[in-house]
């Protein structure tokens, strides 16, 4: 039987969407298995928070750090070097977890 493929875990702030996505494709053409965000909010409608509450909110969060749990390393995806404050809980848990965290812009 094969080995199982690595499984890596992005994170990184809503805002890069597009990025997340092809972090994710070049990832799952290289064989690795891939768990993301699942909800995205469009950066540019100030009124789609609406359409999540807070309890959601946590929810995502919570969930979003079981799939940490479930992965070998995460790939923090940040343009620019931005890591906002969700991501920096994210990188801080995975961390404290013993999970290697990389960057696509590691400045």
């Amino acid at each position: 039987m094969p080995e199982r493929p690595e499984i890596v875990c992005i994170c990184g702030s809503a805002r890069f969407v597009d990025e997340m996505r092809a972090a994710n494709r070049d990832l799952t053409f290289a064989g690795v298995i891939v768990v993301a965000p699942g909800v995205f909010r469009p950066a540019e409608d100030d009124e789609a928070d609406e359409l999540i509450t807070d309890e959601q909110k946590a929810a995502l969060g919570a969930l979003h750090l079981r799939k940490i749990d479930l992965a070998d390393r995460v790939l923090v995806v940040n343009p620019g070097g931005y890591i906002g404050e969700s991501t920096s809980r994210e990188i801080a848990y995975a961390r404290a977890t013993g999970k290697p965290v990389s960057f696509t812009d590691p400045d």
